[in-house]
């Protein structure tokens, strides 16, 4: 069993980096002219609603999977309308790319509070860098050095894995922001058809191509985090 302090803090940067992920979805949904979201109250930081829409999944699935293994897995939803999405789906792919936009935020935010304490002395570059170390830490920065690492890792991880185009994954849903109108309508009348016929086989082979591609991603994360050290 995981160190149970370690369990708590995966937990929590879980929580607020999936409410930050579809925080982002509802408000860029909004923004578009669908107020689903907003009136079912995931237009927040609060974590409490997306709670109730998804208590399974952002409760019960991630505690126990952090206590089992040490990792969190888990899973949210913002609701919007299929209508909109379908009328709309220019829109429709912005707000998917939303959600992993919030969590490469964060990305920025932990890599930001890295420096700092690079800068002031309390952080250094490591003699090898991994998931929840990306510095070593002076006495007394222990906490918040594992504290942003696995808020700077979690959080690219989930933006990555989120964009890759298969569904359900947000990638998929905003691939017509890259098409023309019509072929854009089309494909999104397509995936709201058969998105769900397909979601099990798209996250079968999202595990396995992300296994593949997340080492160089996460490695050239590292050496711009310590430019020029690493």
């Amino acid at each position: 069993m995981p160190d149970l302090g370690s369990a708590v803090v995966y937990y929590i940067v879980f929580l607020l980096s999936t409410t930050l992920h579809e925080a982002g979805h509802a408000w860029a949904a909004l923004l578009g002219g669908d107020l689903t979201a907003y009136h079912g109250g995931q237009v927040s930081l609060d974590p409490r609603p997306h709670i109730r829409r998804e208590p399974f999944g952002m409760v019960v699935l991630p505690i126990l999977s952090v206590l089992v293994s040490g990792w969190p897995m888990g899973f949210a939803s913002a609701p919007f309308d299929r209508i909109w999405a379908l009328h709309h789906p220019k829109r429709a792919g912005w707000m998917a790319l939303a959600g992993p936009a919030a969590n490469l935020s964060l990305v920025l935010v932990a890599g930001g509070g890295l420096h700092v304490g690079m800068l002031v002395g309390g952080f250094d570059t490591p003699g090898s860098a991994g998931f929840d170390h990306l510095v070593a830490a002076q006495d007394g920065w222990g906490g918040p050095a594992f504290f942003l690492s696995v808020l700077f890792s979690m959080n690219l991880l989930q933006a990555f894995f989120n964009l890759l185009p298969l569904p359900p994954l947000d990638g998929s849903a905003a691939i017509p922001v890259l098409l023309s109108d019509g072929p854009a309508q089309r494909y999104q009348r397509f995936l709201l058809q058969n998105g769900q016929t397909f979601a099990i086989v798209g996250m079968l082979i999202a595990w396995r191509v992300f296994d593949v591609i997340f080492g160089p991603i996460f490695l050239t994360a590292i050496r711009l985090l310590h430019w020029g050290r690493f």
